[in-house]
């Protein structure tokens, strides 16, 4: 079985540029204040995902395995 993921955006951190829509239109969708949110915030391991969570200008998506919260995204530096 895949990992599952929670997904969730920081948005005091999005300025709506819209990349995540860009990379994973089926994960992420703009409210009318241009704010991202994940469409489904539980999900499947996802390369559209996680190329939205490392395509976002400024890191406000969080990606971390459901199961155990370990984080997928953003790296520990």
């Amino acid at each position: 079985m895949g990992d599952r993921w929670h997904v969730e955006v920081d948005r005091s951190v999005c300025i709506g540029s819209g990349m995540c829509v860009n990379h994973a239109p089926d994960g992420f969708a703009l409210d009318s204040a241009r704010q991202s949110h994940p469409k489904t915030p539980e999900t499947d391991a996802n390369e559209k995902v996680l190329a939205a969570a490392e395509g976002c200008p400024v890191e406000a998506i969080v990606i971390t395995l459901l199961e155990s919260g370990e984080t997928v995204f953003p790296p520990d530096d």
